[in-house]
């Protein structure tokens, strides 16, 4: 194949290879995961081991002078949003871009604290719609607690966009200690999902193709900052991950191939709303590969996973959350369905394009 096709910006398996294959040798990369973590310490003391012949004794850093000094670590994560229609029950591409560098940052256990903002807009495009989007992203920069403190805006010839795309990029910081990471799970770790599956997915094709559902369905898309911190201050939470584009069965394949083991979940545990339930049969889609975009799989050592099911259902995006499996040896990164007539189904990444275009 030598052409880019949808498949390849789905999430999927289509999108994992051309990352693995194209970007990842070329820019030497050692993270596929949303959010990178810069020790910027670490970083200094190799820049002042390189070079401490240019440096005199009487000018040494204040790195080089200080050994109990505090180790100074950010996540950072770009991404870009080019969800079409740019308005859908529930938000709009402006809230979606903020909360989705939020969420980025926060799966690896970091405070999210500033942003940029990249817009590309075509001619022709509402002055009173960029408002709205404008308006929304303000609103959601406040709601999560960070600042939108730089930006471009370009604009293309009418017909070589689609009204609006929007690029971000996040920064946040770690505190000492915290440690987020899919080479962290063991046997025997929980399996916690922070919420109801499908609603974003489901809101933005509802509106794209003009379609209705009773109960009416409304994207999650929310910041999750602050519960993230709130289970991480309580300790015992080994990775986690927001199952945007590829859905929940993409996301938790993932981290079962990073961690190298196997996830064995249980269809009766997962909560999916009727409304989602509904459209997926209507449509013949499956909504364990239906994209989210408020909610977080963790996973948690054992003996924890009560006691942070508790923390996240007194937060109100997460008061559907439910431990949806556990943690096994083998087979080595495999995720076992267990479905709800007594059968095993292996869950794969999502291949091909269930649905183009939701963030």
């Amino acid at each position: 194949m030598d052409k880019i096709l949808l498949a390849h910006g789905s999430g999927g398996t289509a999108m994992h290879k051309l990352i693995r294959e194209y970007f990842v040798p070329e820019f030497e990369m050692k993270s596929m995961g949303d959010s990178v973590i810069i020790d910027f310490t670490q970083i200094a003391e190799d820049v002042i081991a390189r070079s401490k012949a240019t440096w005199q004794s009487n000018t040494a850093s204040p790195l080089a002078r200080n050994d109990k000094r505090d180790r100074l670590r950010i996540a950072f994560t770009t991404d870009s949003y080019v969800v079409s229609p740019v308005f859908f029950p529930g938000g709009n591409i402006g809230e979606l871009a903020v909360y989705g560098t939020v969420n980025d940052l926060s799966m690896v256990g970091a405070k999210p604290l500033c942003m940029s903002a990249g817009l590309i807009l075509e001619e022709g495009f509402s002055m009173n719609d960029l408002k709205k989007i404008l308006s929304s992203m303000a609103d959601a920069a406040k709601r999560s607690g960070v600042k939108i403190i730089a930006g471009d805006t370009k604009v293309v010839n009418r017909g070589k966009g689609d009204g609006i795309f929007i690029n971000t990029s996040g920064i946040g910081i770690l505190d000492d200690g915290v440690n987020i990471s899919p080479s962290n799970i063991k046997p025997g770790d929980k399996i916690i999902v922070s919420g109801t599956i499908g609603n974003h997915g489901v809101a933005v094709m509802a509106e794209r193709n003009g379609l209705s559902f009773n109960p009416p369905v409304l994207s999650d898309t929310a910041p999750l900052n602050q519960m993230v911190q709130e289970i991480v201050g309580y300790g015992g939470v080994h990775a986690m991950r927001d199952p945007t584009r590829g859905g929940l069965a993409t996301t938790l394949k993932e981290i079962a191939l990073e961690s190298g083991l196997c996830f064995s979940i249980r269809e009766a545990s997962i909560p999916i709303p009727d409304g989602v339930r509904g459209a997926s049969e209507l449509l013949g889609i499956d909504p364990l590969y239906i994209a989210n975009e408020g909610i977080l799989i963790a996973v948690v050592r054992k003996d924890a996973a009560e006691s942070l099911l508790a923390i996240l259902r007194k937060n109100p995006l997460g008061k559907d959350a439910n431990i949806i499996g556990e943690v096994a040896e083998s087979p080595k990164g495999n995720v076992l369905l267990k479905t709800r007539i007594g059968g095993t189904r292996m869950i794969d990444m999502l291949s091909g394009e269930q649905l183009p275009r939701i963030c």
